[in-house]
């Protein structure tokens, strides 16, 4: 489907947000998906054993909100164990690239579908809705996921529970520096957090039916209350974002080897350079991505020997 003909408003926002505030800064929504079947602990268990097993990661949930990534504590339980285990398990998980599955791919098309119309858009692709791809998250109580940034624009939508979801300026750079982010893409997402920030935040308080638009590289996290939690994260990358991600990404295995470079569009012309040649070798190797073990060996070798930590035993 790639229009908006028959597209029920999924996603809304007050005050005329989705025109206004899209897509530059956070803002509260309310959408329609709580009680969807698709988002139901037994369906949710159910995807955990069909997803391949490098697309589900899970640890305690009991971490700090400058979790240190190498300290994490691990849970010795299986995916689908978790979710079926949830309400006291401890943990916190996230099922990647939910898309895989055509009804789960639908429904984040029809939920974008929505704001596309809202925003006078006939079509995903007219709004610049591309690389659509959906996270799934199950939490227990009282769970907490650390200070991060992400890579894609987000429409954060909670399903089950209470849930607490601050965010931070992007363009703050006393918040998160450039290096920071280019590490974050390319080694592990956690960040520094100083509790001097606190202040600078913007929270959401979430229950079932509500959500936030989560701008590009916006830093957050996150806190459930005493129940457990489900939430859907809604994600796309625009053009722009997709060449943005590439520097920063192509300027971390730089920086890596001893050429720490400037941010991207301080120097558009090396960008450029820079892009056709991250592109050229990404083209090449993407036919490889479709066997796990080959995207694991490829993770390590671009992202180091910790790249596949949430793998046992990689």
């Amino acid at each position: 489907m790639n229009t908006t003909t028959a597209v029920a408003p999924v996603i809304t926002a007050a005050n005329e947000a989705l025109r206004r505030d899209f897509p530059l800064k956070p803002f509260a929504i309310r959408h329609g998906l709580a009680g969807h079947p698709l988002l139901t602990l037994p369906r949710i268990a159910q995807l955990a054993s069909e997803l391949p097993r490098d697309l589900i990661e899970y640890n305690s949930g009991k971490v700090a909100i400058s979790q240190d990534p190498d300290a994490i504590p691990r849970l010795d339980l299986d995916p689908v164990e978790i979710v079926q285990r949830i309400e006291t398990a401890g943990a916190w998980m996230v099922l990647k690239r939910v898309e895989n599955s055509p009804e789960y791919r639908k429904l984040l098309e029809d939920a974008l579908l929505s704001v596309a119309r809202a925003r006078g858009f006939n079509s995903l692709l007219d709004a610049d809705f591309e690389q659509l791809e959906g996270f799934l998250f199950v939490s227990s109580p009282n769970s907490t996921t650390p200070f991060h940034l992400d890579s894609e624009d987000n429409f954060f939508v909670h399903i089950q529970g209470e849930k607490f979801f601050t965010i931070f300026d992007n363009t703050d750079r006393a918040i998160v520096p450039d290096d920071e982010i280019e590490r974050s893409m390319t080694k592990h997402r956690n960040l520094k957090y100083d509790e001097r920030f606190v202040a600078r935040g913007q929270e959401f308080h979430l229950f079932a039916g509500d959500g936030c638009y989560v701008p590009h590289q916006w830093p957050h996290w996150v806190r459930t209350a005493d129940c457990h939690s489900i939430s859907l994260a809604i994600t796309w990358k625009t053009r722009e974002v997709r060449c943005l991600n590439d520097l920063h990404f192509f300027n971390s295995m730089l920086r890596g080897i001893g050429l720490p470079q400037q941010p991207p569009g301080a120097q558009p012309v090396r960008d450029a350079l820079k892009l056709g040649l991250y592109r050229a070798v990404t083209t090449a190797i993407k036919p490889l991505r479709a066997s796990m073990a080959m995207r694991k060996v490829l993770r390590r070798i671009a992202l180091g020997k910790r790249a596949n930590y949430y793998l046992k035993g990689a």
